[in-house]
């Protein structure tokens, strides 16, 4: 590492190796030299006469590459694709004369993006269902510990701790759903020339559209892609990567809405993300316990969040069947994505693998709102015994007041049992009003839900994708 140049932080600190591998110079040009490997095939094929021992070469040198002679004929052309044409035809001088044969640039470029971005997704996908496996374990355990609920972050009806991880799941899922669409519809740019009328195969097959077709075809086919667009420009249609962003700025959404509740719940002390032995959560603060990894979570979702906006005016100011203001915007945005969101996901994984959680701290916060919580009961119990709904209402309201006050003015404990129960008007004792204390009455259906939701929907979709639930333990992050 030279500490004199700036380096990207997605490398040097967050990113997994094996996203960063997918985004390298190795892969990448590999992949450029794989492409016009499969092109020499599919011509030949289809009746081009090609010597075998080209091919040969060719194969033999897919991995090997001589990135010191394309830097210096890329110092010279000025042209990075041509620079490497003429690099692999040293390797391949058997192949030198049918090397990127009928060919544009965007033969190589853009199926290459379309390429390395199905394995980024792909990779995605292990890390995302690696996350749901581990909150769904976190759900079964705690799915009957009751939590207050909230909403407005104001203490309401209670939930349970699982039933809460459900939503997180919930949110995961749709993602998932939008992964898998993404994938499975993703289309090859395949062979198009120079504008997308493929006027170079036309004149190499001798006018035969379907020979050109065939070729076409056998390119995706050999390149694993069942689907292939029909037509394009010089270029694949950019709303293919403005879409792919969109896809990964709603994980970094479900991602962002996770830390959200996880620091405020960690701030409640109720639950909190992993810490260690030895670490520091302040520099001055001895005591701290920082959420960290829920931080830069919720930091890399804002820029992926952000990214979009790139890939989307990229597609909307094309001209005709190209211009190049894409380049570099494809080269900074499209990578920087991936590799953000393969490290929050490597986070949330870690996080969501070993959460800590307080079961005495949610209870005693329970305990401080219950009395509040269980006022409609005691109206429906009074009303039972022939009292006015809207007298016990309005009696329960001012009790409820003074007892707020106490709370929060003068930092007493909630007394609205002991101030109901000394009323008269309700001829109750305290101790029949705290047989209503028991938060388990007051969580509906929340197990149930849960369960439900673990056995019907979360279990299936696992099961279904057994093939990419990592096997690895969840890492925890070094910085």
């Amino acid at each position: 590492m030279n500490e004199e140049l700036y380096q990207n932080p997605l490398a040097e600190r967050y990113a997994s190796k094996e996203m960063l591998g997918i985004f390298s110079a190795q892969q990448k040009f590999s992949t450029w030299r794989k492409l016009w490997l499969v092109l020499a095939e599919s011509q030949k094929e289809l009746g081009l006469s090609i010597p075998e021992v080209a091919l040969a070469e060719m194969r033999a040198n897919v991995d090997h590459i001589n990135f010191d002679v394309a830097q210096k004929y890329e110092k010279e052309l000025r042209h990075d694709v041509m620079a490497h044409v003429y690099a692999f035809a040293e390797q391949a001088p058997s192949a030198k004369a049918f090397l990127h044969l009928g060919a544009t640039s965007a033969f190589v470029v853009d199926n290459t993006d379309l390429i390395l971005m199905r394995q980024a997704l792909v990779l995605i996908k292990k890390n995302l269902l690696g996350i749901v496996q581990e909150l769904a374990k976190f759900a079964e355990t705690h799915k009957a510990l009751p939590t207050l609920g909230y909403t407005h972050f104001q203490a309401a009806q209670p939930t349970t701790v699982g039933k809460r991880a459900t939503l997180w799941i919930q949110s995961l899922l749709l993602d998932l759903e939008d992964l898998d669409y993404k994938l499975n519809h993703l289309r090859l740019r395949g062979a198009k020339g120079t504008t997308g009328t493929a006027e170079s195969f036309k004149k190499l097959f001798q006018g035969d559209f379907e020979t050109y077709k065939k070729l076409d075809q056998k390119i995706a086919q050999k390149l694993g892609f069942e689907n292939l667009f029909a037509v394009t420009g010089q270029t694949y249609d950019r709303k293919v990567d403005s879409g792919i962003l969109q896809l990964l700025s709603q994980m970094a959404q479900s991602a962002h809405k996770f830390t959200n509740d996880l620091r405020l719940l960690q701030h409640l002390k109720e639950i909190e993300e992993p810490f260690e032995k030895n670490q520091i959560g302040s520099s001055a603060m001895a005591y701290k316990r920082n959420p960290m990894r829920s931080e830069r979570m919720a930091s890399l979702a804002k820029f992926v969040m952000a990214l979009p906006l790139s890939t989307d005016m990229v597609a909307a100011t094309q001209w005709f069947e190209r211009t190049l203001d894409d380049s570099a915007n494809k080269r900074l945005a499209i990578p920087q994505a991936f590799l953000a969101i393969d490290a929050i996901l490597l986070l949330w994984r870690n996080v969501a693998s070993s959460l800590v959680v307080y079961p005495n701290r949610i209870a005693k916060n329970m305990a401080e709102e219950l009395p509040f919580l269980c006022t409609e009961e005691i109206i429906m119990h009074g009303v039972k015994k022939g009292l006015d709904r809207q007298e016990l209402h309005e009696k329960i309201r001012i009790h409820s007041q003074e007892a707020a006050k106490q709370v929060k003015e003068l930092g007493k404990k909630n007394d609205l049992l002991e101030r109901i129960a000394s009323d008269a008007y309700f001829g109750t004792s305290l101790q029949d009003l705290e047989k209503n204390l028991d938060a388990k009455h007051f969580i509906g259906f929340a197990v149930e839900q849960t369960e439900d939701f673990l056995k019907e929907v979360v279990t299936p979709i696992l099961d279904k994708n057994k093939a990419f639930l990592p096997q690895d333990k969840a890492q925890e992050p070094f910085v």
